[in-house]
């Protein structure tokens, strides 16, 4: 069994058996059968599926202040058999059930084929680390401003997706399911209140948070379209109606947000964060100041340099997220 990342491909294959003529590939989602595929087949000839793009159809990674795994789905059962047949439709070759579970990650194209969560030994947590430690216990970090509490995704040896809470008071993470220490820096953002918290779709398919503490910038824009109105009756008009008459009004808004100053390794979170398909946003509830609420985005930049201590010095990034929906309410 493997966890799979189903935003790169995923082949799997069998090599067809003596008087093969075609090839079937039965793919299961959570043990019901959703496809079968066809393929022409030659005796000994190799013959290969691709399932990650059929299978991604089936995540619905969500969030809503809720890290529960199972709703919205964010891992998938995978149940994938090929079998060969000849013209009696006699079996030649045939895999035994390949049992996976589906991620919404990715690989690099470095990683090589066939991309598992999470490119590395189980169990860990499902963050990226700094990749210059020099123990167990300095791999893992995450930075959130104090008094705050939270969750940390993590996959078990059974391929599972999990989220270790941790407290307000807590600085790490200890004897947790991911079995490795998760270090947690405090971080004082009062000077601009109380910080930012993004949640996104990571790499490893996993719900990460990272916290903007420095300043925000909140932005409204319009786009509209108008036309000149005939406003004469008889022979005369009325000077306070418009003539350029505006119509089709859709305004968006969107929020600039500056990180503070993170460590140099961990500019990979930050293109996770501008690859990442799914990205929330925690604020204040307008409408009651004592709650929040979660507000979809999407990140407007569509590249990032990545800074270095040697150029910047200090490290710290800023983002631009449109909110994703229109500022006036046009659902019908």
């Amino acid at each position: 069994m493997a966890a799979i990342a189903l935003r790169s491909p995923q082949y799997k294959s069998l090599t067809a058996g003596a008087g093969s003529v075609y090839a079937l590939c039965t793919i299961k989602i959570g043990g019901v059968l959703k496809y079968t595929l066809r393929k022409e087949a030659a005796p000994s000839q190799l013959v290969v599926f691709e399932i990650a793009e059929l299978c991604r159809d089936f995540l619905d990674a969500g969030f809503d202040g809720d890290y529960s795994p199972a709703t919205p789905v964010q891992t998938l059962a995978i149940e994938t058999e090929i079998n060969s047949y000849s013209n009696t439709n006699g079996i030649t070759a045939s895999t035994q059930a390949i049992n996976d579970t589906g991620y919404d990650a990715y690989g690099t194209f470095m990683e090589g084929a066939n991309p598992v969560v999470p490119f590395g030994s189980r169990p860990t947590w499902l963050v990226s680390g700094n990749p210059n430690s020099t123990g167990i216990n300095d791999i893992f970090y995450i930075y959130v401003p104090y008094d705050v509490s939270g969750y940390v995704p993590y996959i078990n040896t059974n391929e599972t997706l999990g989220y270790q809470s941790f407290g307000t008071a807590d600085l790490d993470i200890v004897g947790s399911p991911a079995g490795v220490r998760m270090n947690i820096v405090r971080v004082d953002c009062t000077k601009y209140g109380d910080g930012h918290k993004i949640t996104f779709v990571n790499k490893f398919g996993a719900l990460q948070d990272i916290w903007f503490f420095l300043k925000s910038v909140n932005t409204t824009s319009k786009r509209q379209e108008q036309f000149q109105r005939n406003i004469i009756n008889g022979t005369t008009y009325n000077v306070n109606q418009h003539t350029k008459q505006v119509f089709n009004t859709i305004a968006n808004t969107s929020i600039t947000l500056s990180s503070g100053y993170y460590p140099e390794w961990a500019n990979q979170w930050f293109e996770q964060l501008l690859l990442s398909e799914k990205v929330w946003l925690t604020r204040q509830d307008p409408f009651d100041i004592s709650d929040e609420q979660v507000v979809p985005v999407n990140v407007k930049k569509s590249s990032m340099v990545q800074k270095t201590k040697l150029n910047e010095k200090l490290i710290d990034y800023t983002f631009e997220f449109d909110m994703s929906f229109d500022y006036i309410n046009n659902i019908r």
